[in-house]
Order: C-alpha cells, then structure tokens, then sequence
C-alpha cells in the first residue's frame, strides 16, 4: 500500500502533495470483472506506469475519475471508498507493473457501488468523467509537442537494432494515438511516421 501512496503522491514531485487538483481513479480492466482504484494528479500517467497497453488492458467505456480541487480531498475519498470495499479487495492481475506501485487497490465485484458512489459525488458538485476516453484524448493532444521531441529521440536509439526494447516502448505510445484515433502526422516527425507503418 505505501508503495502505491508513493507512486501517485510523487507523480508531480515539484509540487506539494496537499496542492492541486487530483483524481479519485476507477480502472476496470477489459474482459474481467476487476478493477483499480486509487488516486493521482495525472491519471493519463498512472494509466500508462500500471500498464504500456492501458489503452486495451483497461476498459475506458467503464473508467471513472472523480475530479477534486485538492489532492486532500482526492485521498480522503478515495480512502473512503476503500474502506467500503474491503470484502471485495482482490490481487492485481499478474501483468501489471509491480514496480509502479500497483499491485494494491485491486477489487474485483466493486463496479456497480464504485459507479453509484460516483454519481453520488458528482450530486455533491463534483465533477466525474465517466467514460474516459474524451478526457484521454484531450490530455495526449496536449502532450503532442512531448511526443513530437521524444518519438524523434527513441528512433534515433533504435536504429538499426531491431531487438531493442526500445521498439516496443515507441510503438506502444504510437499505438494508443491510433487508438484514440489521433492522426499520428500531426504528432511525430516524418521519419518517425514512416518507421511506424514500416515497423
């Protein structure tokens, strides 16, 4: 548990853990009736630290986030809600990444009272997303410029080694523009384009 604390408080580092604005997260994963719970200020980055593939691991038609202006109110809920879902609290599937602290807050069965604690909250002035894809979106468009610089990089290291791991890093981060239906031409230079269609 003190690992997965740790990994969303410091998701932002240079800022203090109690200022801004946070998430309370609800990730159900494809195909399987479980799920993570969990709090962050960037959820898009939590996301991708849980799993490279979250754009097909995690079912996004299902994902909630309930957006707080303080990561103090995000904890508090979040901790709240953890407290109601003790008897459903499940292990982690064995593909997530253990080293990004989440291998806790797994629930399996706790969809529909997460849903309903949601729309609770969101009658209490809250915003909450539901279906998360738009808001996904809007945060790799944003990021575009990043990808644009860091795509170019990655290429140049993976030139002319066809086993580096680095091929599958890049792909998975082209990958989920095209799965957000993001044209990859306005995001990353040419070579880097041609390289994806090639790959």
């Amino acid at each position: 548990m003190a690992a997965a604390r740790h990994s969303d408080d410091t998701d932002r580092p240079w800022r203090p853990a109690s200022v801004g604005q946070s998430f309370v997260y609800v990730f159900p994963c494809q195909g399987e009736d479980i799920l993570k719970l969990g709090f962050s200020r960037d959820p898009l980055n939590r996301m991708q630290t849980l799993h490279q593939r979250y754009f097909e691991f995690f079912d996004l038609d299902r994902a909630i986030l309930i957006q707080t202006d303080k990561v103090r109110e995000a904890r508090a809920m979040e901790h709240s809600l953890r407290i109601a879902l003790a008897l459903y609290n499940a292990p982690a599937p064995l593909v997530v990444e253990r080293n990004a602290g989440g291998h806790t807050e797994w629930y399996r069965g706790a969809l529909a009272q997460l849903t309903d604690a949601a729309i609770g909250f969101e009658q209490q002035g809250y915003r909450v997303h539901r279906d998360v894809r738009p808001w996904l979106r809007d945060r790799l468009v944003e990021r575009g410029s990043v990808l644009y610089h860091w795509s170019a990089l990655m290429l140049e290291a993976i030139q002319g080694d066809d086993a580096s791991p680095l091929k599958w890093t890049l792909r998975n981060a082209l990958d989920a523009y095209r799965a957000f239906e993001l044209p990859l031409e306005d995001f990353v230079p040419d070579d880097v384009a041609v390289w994806y269609g090639d790959a």
